[in-house]
């Protein structure tokens, strides 16, 4: 199914945005020390922002801004990502952020809560779902197929997942974070990679998203390791054995321009779960929740009050 959208919006002066601040908090997870977004409202329900990879909590703030009067909003910084730490040999397996994410909600006695979770997120948050079914009341995963997705394309064999995974590391060992000469060259970047930003989104993100180095140049605040955290990860069989045990309603929403939209078979998708939808919604790409915010907003409120 599909709904009605439209591109709207003037811009705004770049990097200018009206949004109450969040507080910023660390917790610890495998010893490490990481990163999350506190909106307030602690009388109200939980709500966890699960951001995708490359990406950080800032990218929820225009969501949390709008859900903060009815729900306790969190967004935390994914390990490796945002302003959480960086983690010396790790693989950034979905399954090393699922134990981050259940460290947060222990911590903080989230349960049960209500998550909405973009692309990697979307990955975390169904696998947690499938993992603790008790604590999570509703969830909604966008443009987060990506289990699916690769499926599609065919899985190599065990001997051959461990050379990519090997060779993968090495190449990554000899690369270099990118580096831009100021922060008008990097928002130019992200809005390549995202031509539906607005100059004042893409602005917006890349300030909470890139660091200064030393010598003045920038560069994006995620490791890059992060890129080869799928390479050795659960079988599909697996991940269908955790998916089966998800007892909340799930509302699955994809872009209808994104990259995973032509791999999506709705009845077949909406079957392997026991309560599941799925909308696209057009005039969006991967990022649908920047592309499409008002759209976005009304399926993800109306869907969390049902």
């Amino acid at each position: 199914m599909s709904v009605e959208t439209s591109r709207c919006g003037p811009t705004r002066p770049l990097y200018a945005l009206a949004v109450p601040e969040p507080t910023s908090h660390t917790y610890f997870s495998q010893r490490l020390r990481l990163h999350y977004l506190d909106w307030g409202n602690p009388s109200a329900p939980p709500l966890l922002l699960l951001h995708g990879s490359r990406d950080h909590a800032h990218n929820w703030d225009w969501v949390a801004r709008r859900l903060q009067d009815r729900y306790h909003v969190f967004a935390p910084d994914f390990r490796g990502h945002g302003d959480s730490q960086w983690s010396l040999g790790s693989m950034y397996s979905p399954t090393e952020l699922v134990y981050d994410v259940a460290q947060l909600v222990h911590q903080q006695d989230l349960a049960p809560v209500r998550i909405v979770a973009h692309s990697l997120g979307g990955i975390v948050s169904l696998r947690y779902a499938g993992t603790y079914p008790e604590q999570v009341h509703r969830l909604v995963v966008v443009d987060g197929t990506g289990d699916i997705a690769q499926r599609s394309v065919g899985r190599p064999s065990m001997p051959q997942r461990m050379r990519t995974w090997i060779e993968t590391e090495r190449d990554l060992a000899g690369r270099l974070p990118r580096r831009y000469a100021s922060l008008e060259e990097a928002h130019d970047r992200l809005q390549q990679a995202n031509p539906h930003l607005t100059a004042e989104q893409a602005g917006y993100l890349t300030v909470h998203g890139a660091n200064q180095n030393e010598d003045g140049t920038y560069s994006w605040k995620f490791d890059n390791y992060v890129h080869a955290g799928h390479l050795l990860d659960l079988t599909p069989e697996e991940v269908d054995e955790l998916w089966s045990d998800i007892e909340c309603p799930v509302l699955f929403l994809t872009g209808a321009e994104s990259f995973h939209a032509p791999m999506i078979d709705e009845p077949a998708l909406e079957a392997r779960f026991r309560d599941a939808r799925h909308q696209f919604v057009p005039n969006a790409g991967h990022w649908l929740h920047h592309d499409q915010l008002d759209v976005f907003l009304d399926l993800v409120e109306g869907f969390l009050q049902e």
